[in-house]
């Protein structure tokens, strides 16, 4: 009789490894260079004061990565081709066109970002730097290649050893500059820093920016298109849930270390921050070479790990919006990737911040949240789509809560695309 073939723990390791591929992959999408400077800024501007919006930005951010998830497993279907399906086709439309609009202004702004801490962090190795055209370069040409050359399981676990390293970097350096336990646990508690009327300092436009950095329609989007093809139903709800609570997780501990590390160094020192690129320069004289070092390697981590689903994004709702397969080696999405891609040049090439790209995708970002939470509401309260499955009362009230939070930060996000104009 043929004896069974035991499993190494090599293999269990990846078989585990797997089952939070989905959630890594979102991880990956949600800790950007956007983030990262929304919560260093946030940091070096009030310390710890507005942890608490950390804190709560993730738990609506695993609300609602559960309820696109739960619906997905009911119904088997994804997200915007139920838009476009149970409410009208230019609903999924306005989705389709608002978020590539986000990813475009995204890909140009991270790119430009990841090049110039690079060219900062070489300053310190070669005399004048090296030119940020040469890093957008690479890690253009770096995340491309592994594109056309992956399957989605192998860009997934590439993208898993990105995230690992950025975890790492940002979890180092939180214990290096860590500021005290009692300003960390002081930061819990819901409030508001007063500032004088003469101050340049917004802290409602920061928390706004906090809020859409982590709870990101994009996400929830994506995520059902994961879920569909990871092949879970019902059956796999428990699955869906801890897949969704490690990537929530990690994402509050990365985003919180982000925050301490800039609040136990900068806030100390008084100095505030506008752009990420600038701890590399500011931190090196605070807190050492080494804490420097680790930290540019976890932006540039952040940086290459949010451009993998990034360029994916467009063909990816295409394939969403037209219930297509998901095949990603077809010319025409490989062409459409390359386009995308490219754009990351805009910002080296050109030395300016693409300025109008760069405020219309703001303001799609601000409009969209409500649109992601009403649609949500509607299709999850449908008897003939959820059956025994949909909303009951208390779901109901928390997403209320969360579109009612969600249409406020909306309002504090346009108003910051006015002062922008």
């Amino acid at each position: 009789m043929k004896q069974p073939s035991k499993i190494s723990f090599s293999q269990k390791f990846m078989q585990a490894i797997a089952l939070f591929l989905p959630g890594i992959f979102l991880l990956g999408f949600n800790i950007g260079t956007g983030s990262v400077t929304a919560m260093a800024k946030a940091g070096a501007d009030y310390g710890m004061s507005l942890l608490w919006t950390i804190v709560v930005s993730c738990l609506c951010t695993l609300f609602m990565i559960n309820l696109f998830g739960r619906y997905t497993l009911v119904t088997g279907e994804t997200a915007l081709n139920a838009f476009k399906k149970h409410i009208h086709p230019a609903v999924g439309m306005f989705f389709l066109v608002a978020l590539t609009v986000g990813v475009c202004g995204s890909v140009m702004g991270v790119m430009g970002i990841v090049a110039d801490i690079c060219y900062e962090w070489s300053k310190s190795m070669v005399d004048g730097g090296i030119s940020p055209i040469y890093f957008a370069l690479f890690f253009i040409s770096l995340v491309y290649y592994i594109f056309w050359n992956g399957k989605t399981e192998f860009f997934e676990r590439a993208l898993a050893v990105v995230v690992a390293l950025m975890s790492a970097c940002f979890l180092i350096n939180f214990f290096i500059m860590m500021p005290p336990i009692g300003d960390i646990f002081g930061g819990l508690i819901p409030s508001i820093p007063q500032v004088p009327e003469s101050s340049t300092k917004t802290p409602l436009l920061v928390i706004a920016s906090m809020v859409g950095t982590t709870v990101f329609s994009g996400l929830f989007i994506i995520r059902t298109t994961l879920v569909k093809e990871a092949g879970w139903t019902m059956a796999d709800y428990k699955t869906q849930r801890n897949d969704a609570a490690f990537s929530v997780f990690l994402m509050f501990i990365i985003s919180a270390s982000i925050m301490a590390a800039a609040a136990g160094s900068l806030y100390v020192e008084g100095i505030q921050l506008s752009k990420a690129s600038q701890m590399v320069s500011i931190l090196e004289p605070l807190a050492g070479s080494l804490a420097t070092s680790i930290f540019a390697f976890g932006l540039i981590a952040a940086g290459v790990s949010s451009q993998f689903p990034n360029i994916l994004m467009l063909p990816w709702l295409l394939c969403d919006y037209n219930d297509s397969k998901r095949d990603m080696t077809l010319g025409k999405y490989r062409i459409m990737v390359f386009g995308i891609s490219l754009l990351g040049l805009v910002v080296p090439i050109f030395e300016a911040r693409p300025v109008i790209v760069m405020i219309i995708s703001q303001a799609f970002n601000a409009i969209i949240l409500p649109a992601t939470v009403a649609c949500i509401f509607y299709l999850c309260n449908r008897s003939d789509l959820m059956k025994e499955h949909k909303n009951n009362l208390i779901t109901n009230i928390i997403l209320s809560a969360i579109l009612l939070f969600s249409l406020f930060t909306s309002y504090i996000g346009v108003q910051g695309v006015f002062k922008m104009l």
